[in-house]
């Protein structure tokens, strides 16, 4: 393995039974990438996103960060690790406010124990961090709303924010505007273009304008296999991807024709 990729998983296969979920998958994630990860439904991208995260153990194939094996570590140590995904925060702490749920991560990963959150006032260093994040994902305004009160688009900011409170060096970016109406989205948007160059992203995505505007590669995924891998280029380009995901005619994927 070269010394720029942070994180790899080597011939992946999950069985479930008699069906092959992930086939085969090799993947590299290299520093600082910006690196989408797309397919039709039921491609087994969440099934791989799952085997990287933890969640699920492979059949076999091995999974490395930073040079280490990490195939079968269980989620949170994989987080102490540097490797986040949004999607394991989705459920926020709906009862807290964006400030004080901040706090509570930030504390944490500072080894500062859980309550520190309730007394800011007695930790410079977490209120500023938490601060800094408030201003960073637009939700200064929002700070002191209850989380259950907070527009869409707002939680998964919310969502990106405490990622990047784990301090990840590694971030997989599940479906960021999901569901995020349309008045909404060009915030998110602008938010994720801005994520830290340190950090190597991994984007699991069906918004085409998204991927095509953000990633500076792409692996496609059909049927638990990759399909192939390349440059935003290569693939709006390629004959089997426009088959089976990106569509036939003229059409335009984010600004891509295809």
């Amino acid at each position: 393995m070269t010394d720029d990729i942070v994180l790899s998983c080597q011939g992946l296969v999950k069985r479930f039974g008699g069906i092959t979920a992930t086939n085969n998958v090799t993947l590299n994630l290299r520093k600082g990438a910006r690196h989408a990860l797309i397919g039709p439904n039921g491609a087994g991208k969440t099934t791989l996103i799952n085997l990287l995260t933890g969640v699920l153990e492979p059949t076999s194939g091995s999974i490395t960060l930073e040079g280490q094996d990490i195939s079968r570590l269980p989620p949170h140590q994989r987080v102490r690790r540097g490797m986040v995904r949004t999607f394991q925060i989705n459920q926020l702490f709906n009862s807290m406010t964006p400030l004080e749920t901040l706090a509570l991560v930030v504390s944490q990963q500072r080894g500062l124990g859980a309550q520190v959150w309730r007394r800011l006032g007695a930790g410079p260093d977490v209120a500023g961090r938490c601060l800094q994040l408030l201003e960073q994902f637009h939700l200064t305004e929002v700070m002191n709303q209850r989380t259950e009160h907070l527009a869409y688009g707002k939680r998964r900011l919310l969502e990106i924010a405490i990622a990047l409170a784990c301090e990840p060096r590694v971030l997989l970016l599940d479906e960021p505007v999901a569901g995020v109406p349309a008045g909404e989205r060009e915030e998110l948007l602008q938010t994720v273009a801005a994520l830290p160059a340190d950090v190597s992203i991994l984007l699991i995505e069906h918004d085409m304008d998204l991927v095509f505007s953000f990633a500076n590669r792409m692996t496609v995924l059909v049927n638990g296999t990759v399909l192939t891998e390349g440059e935003p280029d290569q693939i709006a380009n390629d004959p089997q991807v426009k088959a089976v995901y990106l569509g036939h005619g003229d059409e335009s994927v984010g600004g891509v024709h295809v």
